[in-house]
């Protein structure tokens, strides 16, 4: 696999699409800090690492709202090949601030709004609304 980010996001969309309650994705801790930033901003449930053997998994908790998910859609923005980075005055409004947008950061992974407060840049990863 050559990009674990978009492996963590496309698994989380399709496991939408697929209308289930929960997703389990192999762990790190970079995903874990992705996942916490869309609980935080409301797109997902709860997460928590699983151990089976040697390996861990973060399993997922997906949220519905009248049977029609919290997720509808995400933008992967940086690439393997092609990285993206912003200043803070650049992150972009999601549908007018009705999505999110995900920053890595020098302070960690973080929503877009939440670096703008702190007027950090940092590499966008991904629009989700």
């Amino acid at each position: 696999m050559t990009d674990p980010i978009s492996d963590f996001l496309i698994r989380i969309k399709n496991a939408y699409l697929a209308r289930h309650d929960t997703v389990n994705i192999p762990y790190s801790l970079m995903k874990q800090s992705l996942a916490a930033v869309l609980i935080n901003s409301g797109y997902l449930g709860k997460s928590e690492m699983k151990k089976t053997g040697n390996k861990k998994t973060l399993q997922i908790k997906l949220l519905y709202i009248n049977k029609e998910p919290k997720l509808t859609d995400l933008e992967i923005v940086s690439k393997p090949g092609r990285r993206i980075y912003i200043p803070y005055k650049k992150i972009p409004k999601v549908l007018g601030g009705m999505g999110t947008s995900v920053l890595s950061t020098t302070q960690g992974i973080m929503s877009g709004d939440t670096a703008r407060k702190k007027k950090i840049g940092g590499e966008l990863i991904c629009n989700i609304w």
